[in-house]
């Protein structure tokens, strides 16, 4: 069955409507660039207002390892996803103190999934989100095709302007690692808010009819 991850949470009573529709994982960003930062000093009653089914992580762009462990531990985050530059030796030792680790990757056509290789052992999760110029939030799909390259067995996140109207996309996706998808800025109402019905009947119309 293919997971879904709501990803920049950043208001608590949305985070309360938003776990009711029963997502897999629920993502903070910590990385100040974003719209949906959480801010130097996030208040710890929004990662309380995560019913204990649902997986929090962590977003992190080229963060010092130290205080992704220092935050990993102090907002109670069970998986940590690295979105920048990260070196495949700064993964794994993230990996060894203890922390489930999804590394992103952006893909456009001219991606080799060669490079992936030396990040096997110090990650979890593959994450693949479109390129562009800015680190992340475009609101555009890569091209999907692309996925067929890949033979690495290492499950992945799929990301990159994924929005309401893809379920059947998404459910025609044939790869035996294709594990999750990543929702954000299509399901918001504003910078992240997100719109509780879309999330609900996008997470419902994914998970019917699934084996």
């Amino acid at each position: 069955m293919v997971r879904i991850k709501v990803c920049g949470m950043c208001n608590p009573l949305n985070v309360k409507e938003i776990s009711k529709t029963n997502p897999d994982f629920m993502g903070f960003i910590f990385y100040p660039g974003s719209p949906r930062y959480m801010g130097a000093n996030p208040d710890k009653s929004i990662f309380h207002n995560v019913p204990p089914g649902i997986k929090r992580i962590g977003v992190f762009v080229n963060e010092d390892n130290d205080k992704i462990l220092d935050l990993s531990i102090n907002y109670v985050l069970d998986m940590v996803q690295l979105h920048g530059n990260e070196s495949p030796l700064s993964c794994f030792q993230l990996k060894s103190s203890g922390l489930i680790i999804i590394k992103t990757f952006n893909i456009d056509d001219d991606f080799n999934f060669e490079i992936l290789k030396p990040y096997m052992v110090g990650c979890d999760y593959f994450l693949f989100d479109t390129k562009t110029k800015k680190t992340g939030g475009s609101g555009k799909k890569f091209n999907w095709d692309k996925l067929a390259e890949y033979g690495l067995d290492k499950p992945f996140f799929l990301s990159g302007g994924i929005g309401p109207e893809d379920t059947d996309l998404i459910k025609s996706i044939e790869s035996r690692e294709f594990f999750a998808v990543d929702i954000n800025s299509r399901f918001e109402s504003s910078p992240g808010i997100k719109n509780v019905s879309l999330v609900k009947t996008f997470i419902d119309n994914i998970k019917n009819n699934q084996i």
